[in-house]
């Protein structure tokens, strides 16, 4: 019988135990993109009419951005993958988002600019999240004021007021001092219902900002350059109702393509888009794997005898920083040394530590990682301490001798729908033990509440 590592653990909270060494074979189904969705979400607020997202994946973020929106008395039906949203409702006076949801999901400060843009004034808390960089807040504002706003930060709150009599922003030209992601949506959202043309030069190119400005547009907005370096945004006077499915998750598609590669099996991963990996897919090249590509299906097979390369994370299309970890857990077991260079986040490299105790030989000097691949792993007692660690430790746990025990899973359940049960479903063991009361552990508990029905006439446009 396998032993799990010495080190102790906090058994009360739920996790996983891993049974390492099993072969891997079979299909895995991508979800919808988490961070996608949530902005989608996010962006129903620039309407009075009805949204319709399909594909949204059922995990613990998407439960806090469902209440959310409910705190500024949207309407919302959730089934399984499907969320329904009206927010016809929302206050005309400043709205004040709640504390404890805002600081438990970064992602839901981007609500600042479609509430703005949409009633004017909104009152937010400064955001939480995973605890791996500052991540500041600096851009979003500098890019709501350039649109007419005044914003100010009052303890842990930012205050933003539109300045014109009519309650509208007016459009400009913003130049982002980085690729920001989250400050991209921000002012594209608030930009399409202010008064003229907005060009955002520097913005991200993320095919999650490629997703939101073809939902915008469905709604009505005239955005262009979307996926480029410049967005070019006219604004409209108001903004319709709308179907949508959200894109693929890259970022889960690569964790499976990783996992494929660490225990040397073949799977075929869909749906998925190659264009939105196509650096992954280029560092899997290199280190031996071969693809197979068929529709929206892509089979991986894995050398027997991966090699070792370097990577540096890098805004898209650059290598995420989402998958540095899991990439981190394949070098591991890779033939040959190589560095690992993170620059997006810096306090990214937290489970460096939990590899080194599996015997992973990891030298670390700030955000750099020298990494020498070993032959064995061996199990032991892991904690992730941020959502894509989380999930690297899971990875790794897959070829280490014996069993190991996965810890962090409040983490894990933010990003990854299903995640143990898919891989269980291609051949692995991973036993989920949950916490006392017998319920699988949610970071933000659902609410039954968190399905209104609509009163009659509301439609999907």
């Amino acid at each position: 019988m396998h032993s799990v590592g010495s080190i102790s653990s906090d058994l009360t909270k739920p996790y996983l135990k891993v049974e390492g060494g099993r072969c891997l074979s079979g299909s895995l189904k991508v979800s919808g993109a988490k961070n996608s969705a949530l902005v989608l979400m996010a962006a129903s607020l620039l309407t009075k009419e009805t949204i319709e997202l399909n594909n949204v994946p059922e995990l613990t973020d998407i439960d806090v951005m469902t209440e959310l929106l409910l705190s500024t008395s949207a309407e919302v039906q959730r089934t399984k993958n499907q969320l329904i949203v009206n927010t016809r409702s929302l206050d005309s006076e400043t709205l004040k988002l709640p504390y404890k949801l805002v600081h438990a999901l970064r992602a839901s400060f981007v609500c600042l600019g479609p509430i703005l843009a949409r009633i004017g004034e909104v009152q937010i808390p400064l955001p939480g999240g995973c605890r791996i960089g500052s991540r500041p807040v600096d851009e979003h504002i500098k890019g709501l004021q350039a649109l007419g706003a005044n914003v100010t930060i009052e303890g842990e709150n930012v205050i933003a007021k539109t300045k014109s009599p009519n309650k509208k922003l007016v459009g400009a030209k913003i130049n982002l001092d980085y690729e920001s992601v989250g400050a991209t949506e921000t002012i594209l959202m608030a930009a399409t219902l202010a008064d003229g043309c907005t060009i955002i030069k520097n913005a991200a190119k993320e095919p999650e900002i490629q997703d939101l400005a073809n939902f915008l547009n469905k709604m009505g907005a005239k955005i262009q350059g979307a996926g480029s370096s410049t967005i070019t945004i006219e604004g409209v006077n108001s903004l319709k109702g709308c179907k949508h499915q959200v894109i693929p998750d890259r970022i889960e598609a690569g964790t499976f393509l990783i996992a494929a590669a660490i225990t040397r099996s073949p799977l075929t991963i869909s749906p998925i888009i190659p264009e939105h990996l196509s650096s992954v897919l280029s560092k899997l090249k290199e280190c031996g794997c071969v693809f197979e590509q068929s529709n929206d299906e892509l089979k991986i097979i894995p050398s027997k005898v991966i090699q070792a390369v370097d990577i540096t994370t890098n805004p898209f299309p650059g290598f995420p920083t989402d998958l540095q970890a899991p990439f981190m857990a394949l070098m591991s077991t890779a033939e040959g040394i190589c560095k690992i260079k993170e620059t997006v986040f810096e306090k990214r490299m937290q489970h460096v530590g939990e590899f080194k105790r599996m015997g992973s030989k990891i030298n670390l000097c700030s955000n750099t990682a020298i990494v020498k691949g070993v032959k064995k792993l061996h199990a032991t007692s892991l904690t992730g301490g941020d959502l894509r660690s989380s999930a690297a430790m899971v990875l790794v746990s897959l070829v280490a001798k014996g069993t190991s025990i996965v810890q962090g899973l409040e983490h894990l359940d933010r990003g990854y729908e299903d995640f143990e049960k898919k891989l269980n479903n291609i051949g692995a063991n991973i036993l989920r033990v949950n916490n006392s009361d017998g319920k699988k552990f949610s970071f933000y508990k659902k609410k039954s509440e968190a399905k209104h029905n609509f009163s009659s006439g509301s439609e999907v446009a």
